[in-house]
């Protein structure tokens, strides 16, 4: 691969690729840039072995999805139980307060728990601010089928998450 190719590709694909990995990061920019120094890392070398992928930033985006869901596997479980209530909601909608941070980190320690499909599916939704019906036409099934998976897989999310933060009930 000619050296050109590939700092053409970084331009164009380094923008998109840091705003994927941010969404995932919360506020934690040092995070995000370390996340997306690594992918190129390992897209310079892979692509010099193989040649550019069809699709650059789709192959970008799973190689940093990835360090990110090995990154949270190994962080340290946090005392979380001070998170205030309503933490599940504002998780999902990736809230921007002064406890977003923790929220961040939360999200992806249960998204690093679920089966990919799932986890990908409340990312492109919750994260991406995809609309149901571009996510059932990139999967090829119904918008009904999309809104079930959805569901179903925001409620396996509250079980990993349960554990660790608690129910969000108030006691009684």
């Amino acid at each position: 691969m000619e050296e050109q190719t590939l700092i053409d590709t970084y331009h164009e694909m380094v923008r998109p690729l840091y705003a994927y990995v941010s969404r995932r990061c919360g506020p934690d920019r040092g995070l995000a840039e370390d996340v997306t120094q690594e992918t190129w890392l390992r897209a310079v070398v892979a692509w010099k072995k193989n040649g550019l992928p069809e699709n650059p930033l789709a192959w970008l985006r799973t190689v940093a999805r990835n360090l990110l869901i090995n990154y949270y596997r190994r962080a340290p479980v946090l005392s979380l139980e001070a998170l205030p209530p309503g933490w599940e909601e504002r998780v999902l909608s990736n809230g921007t307060d002064g406890d977003a941070p923790r929220l961040m980190e939360t999200m992806n320690w249960g998204l690093a728990r679920l089966r990919p499909g799932q986890a990908r599916l409340i990312e492109a939704f919750h994260l991406d601010g995809r609309k149901i019906a571009e996510i059932a036409s990139d999967l090829g099934i119904s918008e009904r089928a999309v809104e079930g998976r959805l569901r179903r897989a925001r409620l396996k999310l509250r079980k990993k998450l349960e554990p660790r933060v608690g129910s969000g009930e108030e006691p009684s």
